[in-house]
């Protein structure tokens, strides 16, 4: 759904052909073994390749590819069976590039990950360039099999399990957060609806309240979905059919055909063109700049992924109270539609779609690497570290330490822990505790309602159970006439607005929108005989 996101997974998916055609004449399902024999009846060790984000966060002496938990893996799963676990860095911005590169290479991991719906593996299953997991799953995976349980099915096509879906628990998507201290300052109660903000962000450019000599950034934006999603979504009209949401949405993820973008796009046009927004915001693409302008004070409101301006790691809320002291960083959920709702798009409940090349021999061990990772024990160390040096359990919920060794050892844990994005304490409450527990003590009130406000209001993707095979084809065109249609349509004159975005619209259409629209509306019309 998201757009850097699926720019990875749909470049994977125009090349699995690739991974087909070097699959002929390779291992069949099953037919890889942990480890190879001499005719001295010894075994050799076996290389296991994992990729992994690269999120360039990495503290000193640690990479993404090395660091406790990967010696942590070596030591537990790897070296016990006489495997070799190889993690390969894959960049979290632009990642498909790196993805590209890999494939075309041959030297694709044996473990591939994908972060959006299953059907990313459709693309890859039709052209025959993943390995049926079944029978791997089921000689190896009892503990995959009861971790996930029915979950297994959303990983299926045509009936194959060519993917295996970790589970998401927490389905909230993003947080918008605000400087409390500077409502406080000029007097102002914290924004409830769109019109507020406005005011709100109007404010806050007159009166510079945190003294940036001129430097005063009222709403942080950059070219990325946690700027941009939050914003257009809370535009889109109540009243949506199914209809409309099934034939004029696209797995790109914005609401771009939805009534209420324009107007969201009009939104910003104006915060544009009156100072009221990032004036670079075209040329921040990974959030960077949004980020260090937050850390460094100049930004009174903006948007993130969830969660992660409070973590301790990359340590955005901390770093700011450490250069700006009283600085106050709160949630906020004041954009609304036309019929008042704080509309917001929400993740489905799965995370990663793991997946195992055709081309690799290394299937078993792929299998037994994810099952290892499913037992209780091993999952709640990696998530959590050592009780007593990395937290402390209380009823239940394990309270993150606040240390320096533990921030640095659990830097990419989540990372690791490819099977699952959060553990399941049984309720929602408990989950937000638990996710609140991993971050600075004073931060922890926060994320509870950070998560709890992500869930006010929420609409999911329309998904098909078939796929759309114009949105394979036309969707890494999209993502870029997209992002043109947002920047020139944001910094346009107002005048000129309506044209701009038309004529913007129009070429984005005529660029496989109308294709991907009439696909779906089939398809509409045959899942409703």
């Amino acid at each position: 759904m998201r757009g850097k996101g699926l720019r990875f997974t749909l470049a994977v998916a125009l090349i699995a052909g690739m991974l087909a055609g070097c699959s002929q004449g390779g291992n069949k399902e099953g037919s890889s073994s942990a480890t190879a024999s001499d005719h001295s009846g010894k075994t050799e060790q076996v290389t296991l390749k994992v990729g992994i984000f690269d999120r360039g966060n990495a503290p000193a002496g640690y990479t993404a590819t090395e660091n406790y938990w990967t010696d942590y893996v070596q030591k537990n799963f790897g070296d016990p069976n006489n495997i070799k676990v190889e993690f390969v860095p894959i960049p979290r911005t632009d990642a498909s590039d790196k993805v590209n590169v890999m494939m075309s290479s041959g030297d694709a991991p044996d473990v591939v990950f994908a972060n959006t719906s299953p059907l990313t593996a459709y693309g890859y299953a039709k052209d025959g360039g993943l390995l049926p997991l079944d029978d791997l799953i089921e000689q190896y995976g009892p503990n995959l099999k009861k971790y996930l349980g029915p979950a297994l099915d959303s990983g299926k096509v045509d009936g194959v399990q060519y993917s295996i879906p970790g589970r998401r628990v927490n389905t909230g998507k993003y947080e918008n957060l605000i400087r409390q201290d500077w409502l406080d300052k000029l007097g102002l109660p914290m924004p409830k609806t769109t019109e507020e903000v406005y005011q709100t962000l109007k404010a806050f450019k007159e009166k510079d309240p945190g003294q940036t000599g001129g430097g005063v950034i009222p709403l942080g934006f950059s070219l990325t979905p946690a700027s941009i999603e939050p914003i257009v979504w809370s535009f889109i009209e109540d009243g949506l059919t199914d209809e409309q949401r099934y034939t004029l949405s696209e797995s790109l993820g914005y609401p771009l055909l939805l009534p209420g973008h324009k107007e969201a796009v009009r939104f910003l046009n104006k915060l544009y063109n009156e100072g009221l927004m990032s004036p670079d915001f075209s040329l921040d693409k990974d959030e960077k700049q949004v980020f260090q302008d937050v850390m460094t004070g100049k930004v009174g409101m903006y948007s993130d992924n969830l969660g992660n301006s409070f973590n301790a790691t990359p340590g955005i809320a901390k770093v700011l109270t450490q250069n700006v002291p009283g600085a106050k960083l709160v949630p906020t959920d004041p954009y609304t539609n036309n019929a008042g709702k704080h509309l917001k798009p929400e993740y489905d409940p799965t995370g990663f779609f793991l997946m195992v090349p055709a081309a690799s021999k290394r299937g078993v061990e792929a299998i037994k690497y994810l099952d290892w990772m499913a037992q209780p024990d091993v999952l709640n160390t990696i998530m959590n570290g050592i009780e007593g040096e990395d937290y402390t359990l209380t009823d239940g919920v394990p309270y993150r330490i606040e240390s320096e060794e533990t921030s640095k050892r659990m830097f990419n844990a989540n990372d690791i822990a490819m099977i699952t994005q959060g553990q399941d304490f049984g309720s929602d409450e408990k989950n937000w505790a638990a996710a609140a527990a991993a971050v600075p003590k004073e931060f922890r009130d926060y994320v509870v309602e950070a998560y709890k406000m992500s869930m006010t209001d929420t609409i999911r993707y329309a998904n098909f159970t078939s796929p759309i095979e114009a949105e394979n084809k036309y969707i890494p065109t999209l993502q870029d006439k997209y992002d043109e249609l947002i920047v020139k349509s944001i910094m346009t004159k107002p005048g000129d607005f309506d044209k701009t975005y038309d004529d913007l619209l129009k070429d984005y259409m005529a660029s496989g929108g109308d294709a991907i629209k009439q696909e779906r509306t089939e398809a509409y019309a045959a899942m409703k005989k």
